[in-house]
């Protein structure tokens, strides 16, 4: 389908919160409550985004107030010390951020946000500019793509593509983003490579393949015996 989410760009949230290197504190604290993220990019005077802002680093103002150590009496570490006397995104921010372009793949992004351990990443043209933020649930958008759809498109861009003028013997059904590859193919070699095509359709959850070779024919190999008959496994 046409409108079939694919790339960052398709599921991006395109409104987006940013702040200067000079925002305040309690500005940054208001900005994520009002609009309820956890954390915001940072962008320099150009537009750059140069870091991000999260709740992590906000923390440590708190945890690590002024002359209190922890309940250890451990030393506070020298990062957290830093991010509990600064007062500006600039001195708060987590830099370089992590960041993804327009038109990485989902699967791209998800492996950049699992890598990074981070809930959204912002989205940059490659002059470094903000362009958007994607986050988790936005990657999952995908995976609401209905049956039907996905079965339209693993038949047309996997089965009839691989196996042309025999396609018509496969069957391919879906169950919740499940697909299942079910019927008898000449070219069994190219089985391990429809599973593969299948499962990366995005949306598509899992692939059960069914495929199996032609039948024996007994009749074509008289040298070889025929396992029905002779009663061997």
């Amino acid at each position: 389908m046409d409108d079939t989410p694919t790339v960052v760009n398709d599921v991006m949230t395109r409104t987006v919160v940013a702040l200067r290197t000079g925002a305040a504190f309690k500005d940054i604290v208001q900005a994520m409550r009002e609009w309820r993220v956890s954390a915001l990019p940072v962008l320099d005077d150009a537009g750059h985004v140069v870091g991000v802002v999260s709740e992590a680093d906000l923390l440590p103002k708190e945890e690590y107030r002024e002359g209190a150590a922890d309940r250890y009496g451990r030393v506070r570490r020298d990062a957290d010390a830093g991010k509990a006397d600064a007062t500006t995104a600039g001195e708060l921010m987590t830099c370089p951020a992590v960041t993804v372009v327009p038109d990485a793949t989902l699967a791209l992004a998800a492996r950049a946000m699992a890598h990074a351990g981070v809930k959204r990443l912002p989205v940059v043209a490659p002059d470094g500019t903000l362009r958007g933020i994607v986050s988790r649930s936005d990657l999952l958008r995908v995976f609401l793509r209905d049956d039907a759809d996905l079965a339209e498109e693993v038949r047309r861009e996997v089965v009839v593509h691989l196996f042309g003028a025999h396609a018509a013997a496969i069957r391919v059904e879906v169950h919740d983003g499940v697909v299942t590859l079910g019927g008898r193919v000449r070219e069994t070699h190219l089985v391990p490579l429809a599973v593969r095509l299948a499962r990366s359709v995005p949306g598509v959850v899992d692939v059960r393949c069914a495929l199996a070779g032609p039948p024996r024919r007994p009749d074509l190999d008289p040298d070889l015996p025929d396992a029905e008959r002779t009663g061997t496994p």
